[in-house]
């Protein structure tokens, strides 16, 4: 019922910036909290930055000061701006959403990833 897919990826040098999206589908009554979170090779996925529905934004400490969260409510999508990339952003971004669909509660969903590669 519910699908997030997220685009944006790709291979990029050290310094380099992309933009990521997320876009939510489906039958959706409401979203609150919207995010990304990220997980290399190896290595268990971390939490990179959210966005509540009210404005409220946080970022992981390790990327603030380079990347930005921003939301279209209209679109249902979330972005994520990263800037002066380096290569331990390498790894596989995720989005996450807590939606209320038809026929159920607030549920946390998570879309499927996109890669990002920072190197040289």
């Amino acid at each position: 019922q519910v699908q997030l897919v997220e685009s944006g990826g790709g291979l990029v040098q050290p310094g380099g910036s992309l933009r990521l999206s997320c876009a939510a589908s489906g039958n959706i009554i409401s979203i609150d909290t919207m995010g990304w979170s990220r997980q290399a090779p190896g290595k268990e996925r971390e939490l990179v930055a959210s966005f509540i529905s009210g404005g409220w934004t946080n970022y992981a400490d390790s990327v603030k000061g380079r990347f930005t969260i921003s939301r279209d409510n209209a679109k249902n999508t979330v972005y994520l701006q990263m800037n002066s990339l380096k290569p331990e952003d390498t790894a596989v971004y995720y989005c996450n959403a807590d939606i209320a669909a038809w026929g159920t509660v607030y549920q946390k969903y998570w879309g499927q990833g996109t890669q990002v590669t920072v190197s040289s």
